[in-house]
């Protein structure tokens, strides 16, 4: 996870919230948030390519050891879509990546200009690295409004189908 706040598009709570509540009321309200939160999450996949791209863009050096980091940050990338309980919305988030070399926080630590400190084959002396500044940060700009619009636009053709049934 990048460092500060992960990419989120921002709509407001209360309309998310409602939607879910109204989801939840009706006869065949799973299945619908099921269908909301797929469709949520495919107006962002383009987001997530587009991370993916930014890390896999990073330049590499040294021998080539395997887990591959660059490919193993870049599938830990991806669209997170949650409705109703504490938290709703709809956000790009880079997950941590566990089992590749004990480096949990690897999109993190590459994502931020100071780098990260490791070992050098496990042994003294330290060495300080540095990834690619900001790749999580500058895969986004420019295009937050198409992504708002487009969990806006979901939004309303789940609230219209709804609103259809009632009527």
């Amino acid at each position: 996870m990048p460092a500060g706040p992960p990419f989120e598009v921002t709509v407001t709570h209360e309309g998310l919230d409602t939607l879910a509540r109204a989801l939840r009321a009706e006869a065949d309200g799973k299945q619908l948030r099921k269908e909301l939160a797929r469709n949520l999450r495919n107006e962002l996949k383009p987001a997530a390519i587009q991370a993916k791209s930014g890390i896999m863009a990073m330049s590499s050096s040294g021998p080539s050891t395997a887990p591959a980091l660059r490919s193993a940050i870049a599938k830990k990338i991806r669209p997170e879509v949650k409705l109703g309980g504490n938290w709703s919305g709809a956000r790009v988030k880079a997950f941590k990546t566990r089992n590749i070399r004990g480096f949990a926080n690897a999109p993190k630590r590459t994502n931020r200009a100071r780098g990260w400190r490791h070992l050098t084959y496990g042994r003294e002396p330290w060495v300080q690295q540095h990834g690619k500044t900001q790749w999580f940060d500058h895969a986004f700009e420019g295009d937050t409004n198409r992504y708002t619009r487009a969990v806006h636009e979901a939004m309303e053709e789940m609230a219209r189908r709804i609103a259809d049934r009632v009527e």
